[in-house]
């Protein structure tokens, strides 16, 4: 049931043969799963060349041609969505309904770079003279390098693939080594969809061996990545010592504002499960939660009440709702947030501890009372903890929301026309969404301040892999 694990490069699928190998484990049963190679240099500098030979080719490829090759992609990606789901459930833990929905809306993300691709248009500017045209034309950048994260591997895969191959680039992706299955399902799909060898190359290996080697190579024009602010601030500053252009979608620690006119039990229910969707591990997912204190208890009642009948367990079992965390690494990192509140004072209302199961499993936590410097309220928690607090003025919450240095996604509740407007107009943040919860393929999808520098989705998806040329025709 598990994908053949594979390097990609040049076309080729490539297997051990005597390259390292490192063993993926089913977080939630602590089984072995498969062997996966890493990247030789050798493999490295071959992805390098295949990619920068390939780009000659694919840059010149007419745009419905390759509109054509990523929706054949996309179509297969459909079919096989059964047994691409089953992989990442079992080597990343999520509920298979929601593999599922990773898989549909990878589909929907590569068929709308597909169709948007054919449409990069450069314009013309009016001339001060007749006898001169002047014309700016959109070229993409070259070979791109990608470094996507576990908590969505085929999804945030797709976003940089769809948007560097569209818009003519090549592309090195190097995916997180904990859950590879679905970059390799993504790999064999656009293989199969007739892409030409070196457009798309996969490695794995060592994260920063791997980063600071193509980073390193003036072959590679641009960078993508997805992942934790420390990482992205090392990674853009050796992409700027070189000038490399580049898109940062880095971490969060997403406010969310529920007022007193908000439907409190819909909203409650709501973002409970949304909380604990893929067991809170989204850059996204609401972590800091701020109840109007006239209807703080209603929704703490309604919220730890929704929390609290979340099927728990193997992804791959009926009912499921949440599964486990991906790595021993997070259960660690969960117990010591809940920790370091609890000795501060904070009350644990629900969970706050590992469960007994095999896996990665820990429980829905909801903390009441956290005093300002619990660690939770700071530090990106990343895992299914929910704290709660109330306000009661508008401007006070606001400025708390706006905080902290991160600058992704934040969320708002309320009936009321103004202070909807108000909150999204102040908001420190690359996405606010008030009363709804969505995320499109047709939307631009990127932070602000630490939360990185740039858009993925949108019309804005293509910016960062098309350089932008001036002619003056006389």
């Amino acid at each position: 049931m598990y994908e053949q694990l594979a390097l990609y490069i040049d076309g080729e699928f490539l297997t051990g043969n005597g390259r390292t190998e490192q063993q993926i484990i089913n977080p939630a049963t602590l089984e072995p799963l498969g062997l996966l190679p890493h990247a030789s240099r050798a493999d490295l500098d071959q992805a390098l060349l295949s990619a920068h030979r390939a780009f000659s080719l694919w840059r010149d490829t007419p745009a419905v041609e390759r509109s054509r090759i990523l929706r054949r992609a996309a179509e297969l990606l459909r079919e096989r969505r059964r047994d691409i789901a089953t992989s990442i459930t079992l080597d990343e833990g999520k509920p298979l309904r929601e593999a599922i929905s990773e898989v549909q809306t990878s589909v929907e993300h590569l068929e709308w770079h597909a169709e948007e691709g054919r449409r990069i248009y450069g314009r013309i500017i009016p001339p001060r003279s007749l006898n001169v045209r002047q014309m700016v034309l959109r070229e993409p950048v070259g070979v791109c390098a990608a470094f996507t994260p576990w908590n969505f591997p085929l999804g945030q895969a797709i976003r940089k693939v769809g948007a560097a191959l569209g818009a003519g680039c090549t592309i090195i992706v190097k995916g997180a080594e904990e859950c590879p299955s679905g970059i390799v399902a993504m790999a064999r799909a656009f293989h199969d969809a007739g892409l030409p060898h070196g457009v798309l190359n996969v490695v794995w290996g060592v994260p920063s061996e791997i980063s600071e080697y193509l980073l390193a190579s003036p072959i590679v024009r641009q960078v993508s990545f997805t992942g934790s602010v420390p990482v992205g601030k090392h990674l853009a500053s050796l992409a700027g010592a070189q000038m490399k252009r580049m898109t940062m979608e880095l971490g969060g620690h997403a406010p969310a504002i529920v007022f007193d006119d908000a439907d409190i039990d819909h909203t409650a229910a709501m973002l409970a499960r949304y909380k604990l969707r893929n067991s809170g591990q989204i850059c996204i997912s609401p972590s800091r939660f701020f109840i109007h204190e006239k209807v703080y208890d209603q929704f703490v009642s309604r919220f730890v009440e929704t929390m609290r009948t979340v099927k728990i367990g193997n992804g791959l079992e009926d009912g499921v709702e949440m599964g486990p965390l991906v790595h021993q690494r997070r259960v660690e990192w969960m117990q010591q947030l809940v920790d370091d509140a609890r000795s501060r004072g904070a009350t644990v209302l629900l969970g706050g501890k590992r469960l007994d199961l095999p896996g990665h499993f820990f429980a829905p936590t909801v903390l009441t009372e956290v005093p300002q410097q619990a660690r939770i309220l700071h530090e990106e928690p990343f895992g299914p903890i929910a704290p709660l607090i109330r306000f009661n003025d508008t401007d006070d919450v606001l400025r708390e929301a706006n905080s902290l240095p991160y600058g992704l996604a934040s969320y708002v509740f309320t009936n009321s026309i103004a202070t909807a407007t108000k909150a999204s107009n102040a908001l420190e943040a690359g996405l606010v969404y008030v009363n709804q919860i969505a995320v499109v393929a047709e939307t631009p999808f990127g932070g602000i301040k630490d939360s990185g520098i740039g858009s993925e989705g949108g019309a804005e998806t293509f910016d960062c892999y098309l350089n932008t040329k001036y002619v003056m025709q006389g």
